[in-house]
């Protein structure tokens, strides 16, 4: 099994080349953070282990469907009894993320489908191009290192409670780049923001405390999006040629 030590040097070697080819987006330049190599580790013994059909791709807000005060109420509900190993990590930018597939074990899986929904924790620091190339870095090392797999590309949920919030331009010129990458075949692109706010474009607490996080009928409002799509996915498989 790879270490510390050994993820740390791949990490600082990863580093030192990728930086000199991407100087000026952060989004697409691989990179570690020190304090979840036990958590990819863990999540990288499961890929170890076999196939599996799903993976679910992201950060925190992925990572909370293992939540029993958000996502795990309507997992168990929709998921429990699928093969799908949850990838999120929480505080994730999509870097980290490119780091994680490309220093684990994707390429044991290959599974069937992936559910990526990346780029939110970007919003600060990157503009909407760089964070859009962060996102199909990630999609692309996925379809690359996964020859069996389709892809559902979630656009970013909505950030902030009020519709003039910093945060939702952004949010909106993002998913607008992203949306394209559906022209591949291997890409469905779906936007289920709108449905996380009321008729007046209130992020309301009772949906996300924080204007971020939903609670559990977020998480049903994206398990029943996403549940036709994935059947469709499964049940009509695209091989890359």
């Amino acid at each position: 099994m790879k270490n510390h030590t050994i993820y740390l040097l791949l990490a600082l070697l990863g580093a030192s080349v990728s930086c000199s080819a991407n100087t000026e987006n952060p989004a697409v330049t691989p990179a570690i953070r020190n304090p979840w190599l036990d958590q990819h580790k863990r999540i990288d013994a499961r890929l170890q282990r076999g196939p599996s059909d799903i993976l679910f791709i992201g950060d925190s807000i992925t990572f909370n469907w293992s939540s029993n005060s958000r996502g795990k109420p309507v997992w168990d509900k929709h998921y429990a009894k699928m093969d799908i190993v949850n990838m999120g990590i929480s505080g994730d930018k999509t870097e980290n993320i490119l780091w994680r597939l490309q220093n684990g074990s994707l390429k044991e899986v290959d599974p069937k489908v992936a559910v990526v929904l990346a780029g939110i924790n970007n919003i600060h620091r990157d503009s909407p191009e760089e964070i859009a190339a962060g996102v199909e870095a990630v999609v692309n090392e996925v379809l690359e290192d996964c020859p069996s797999c389709q892809v559902l590309l979630m656009g970013l949920f909505p950030r902030g409670y009020q519709p003039t919030a910093m945060e939702r331009p952004k949010v909106k010129a993002v998913n607008a780049i992203i949306s394209k990458m559906a022209e591949n075949p291997r890409i469905e692109f779906l936007d289920i923001g709108e449905q996380f706010l009321d008729e007046d474009g209130v992020f309301t607490k009772e949906m996300s405390p924080d204007a971020l996080h939903p609670l559990a009928p977020g998480y049903e409002i994206w398990a029943n999006a996403m549940d036709p799509i994935i059947r469709e996915m499964l049940s009509n498989p695209t091989v890359a040629k």
